[in-house]
């Protein structure tokens, strides 16, 4: 079925150190760039239906780097958390906050100061998939150029996780996530990938049914843990 690539934007000046949220202006490194071009040519050779990205340059970058001329779209709902007054600390100041304990312990109950909810983040993140994966229809292959949080949030509904398991979940910069959508349940194919082939990530003409690997679109788990793309 629908099958969703999820990139995490490339390396910027702030990546680490800083919590960039909504800043604006956060475009990518040097190294965020190589990350970018990386990415691109790790999918040069599949075909995507669509590439969507989060409004934040960061975003929109790594995004145009992958699309090579091709159209990106936007779509606000694949953004950053408003992180409110947290937007633009350092990390090294927002570990000694209060909340800091309940957003890695209890994601569900954060609501950040004069910002938005982890919940609403999740809600609209996955609304949106659900409405492209719709748009794009069964067949699609696409990719979303999106957040950490964002793409941890969206992961972890794709696992029937509870939100505050979420912090389990690694989204490195320029890494990439897919998942697959199905009738009945999404498979995760890939988790924080950072390298290697994809051309597995694409459907394969007439494999409805098959089931046990990259390329199948049943809804059934592979018992036993299938064969893979061989």
């Amino acid at each position: 079925m629908t099958t969703l690539l999820l990139a995490r934007h490339g390396l910027t000046h702030l990546t680490g150190p800083v919590l960039a949220g909504w800043t604006p202006e956060v475009h990518l490194s040097d190294a965020g760039r190589a990350q970018a071009e990386a990415l691109a040519a790790r999918l040069a050779g599949l075909e995507l239906d669509a590439i969507v990205s989060s409004p934040l340059e960061r975003c929109q970058e790594t995004a145009q780097a992958v699309a090579g001329g091709r159209e990106v779209l936007t779509d606000e709902r694949f953004g950053e958390c408003r992180y409110g007054d947290w937007t633009g600390r350092p990390i090294a100041e927002l570990v000694k906050d209060p909340l800091w304990p309940v957003v890695q312990a209890h994601p569900s109950a954060v609501t950040f100061p004069g910002g938005e909810s982890l919940a609403a983040v999740q809600h609209r993140a996955v609304t949106a998939v659900r409405e492209w994966n719709e748009r794009l229809g069964p067949k699609a292959t696409y990719l979303v150029c999106s957040h950490g949080d964002v793409i941890k949030a969206i992961v972890a509904d794709a696992m029937g996780l509870h939100l505050d398991q979420f912090q389990r979940i690694t989204a490195d910069p320029a890494s990439l996530t897919a998942i697959r959508y199905t009738p009945l349940r999404p498979f995760v194919l890939r988790l924080n990938d950072i390298g290697g082939d994809v051309s597995g990530l694409r459907q394969k003409e007439g494999s409805e049914g098959e089931e046990g690997g990259e390329n199948s679109t049943g809804s059934d788990a592979a018992v036993g843990g299938g064969s893979g793309t061989t």
